[in-house]
């Protein structure tokens, strides 16, 4: 079956100015085109697509995409080429989701201490008595009580 941008656009949740631009970075050599120079796109490229949605999200750069694109155009000889690619990538997506987990765990964390000031009234009950800086215990207060729960959201959201 056949399926114009529009039709694809709407299909993986992007727009036409987005595969267009794939399609003039060089990521689309697989769709072909009918008389009228008209993208013709098949079932078989919303595999590619999904690939190149999937390695954008991840943070690949666009040339990057293209290459590996035209690896798996290339057939059987890459396959090594393209598992260890992705091996490659695998990792840099490691690191990052980690590094991501952990401005997460941050973000809760304040959450949990604004949440217990609004509570209190008074930010003060995560202070040094006597001072406005901030009790170097209260992280360990925090992971005491997250500890303690089974719902974190109980933790750290404030009724509405």
């Amino acid at each position: 079956m056949n399926y114009s941008i529009g039709e694809v656009a709407q299909r993986i949740g992007t727009n036409t100015s987005t595969l267009r631009y794939y399609d003039k970075k060089g990521l689309l050599p697989f769709v072909e085109r009918d008389a009228a120079g008209r993208r013709k796109f098949k079932d078989n490229d919303f595999n590619f697509l999904e690939v190149i949605n999937c390695l954008k999200k991840s943070g690949v750069p666009i040339k990057d995409i293209g290459k590996f694109i035209n690896l798996c155009l290339q057939g059987d000889e890459t396959l090594r080429e393209r598992y260890d690619y992705l091996d490659q990538e695998e990792t840099v997506l490691e690191a990052k989701v980690r590094d991501m987990q952990g401005q997460l765990d941050f973000l809760r964390f304040k959450k949990w201490y604004y949440k217990t000031a609004v509570e209190a009234g008074t930010e003060a009950i995560h202070f040094t008595p006597g001072t406005k800086f901030v009790d170097p215990s209260t992280h360990d207060q925090y992971r005491s009580a997250l500890q303690a729960t089974n719902d974190r959201s109980q933790l750290i959201d404030l009724q509405k």
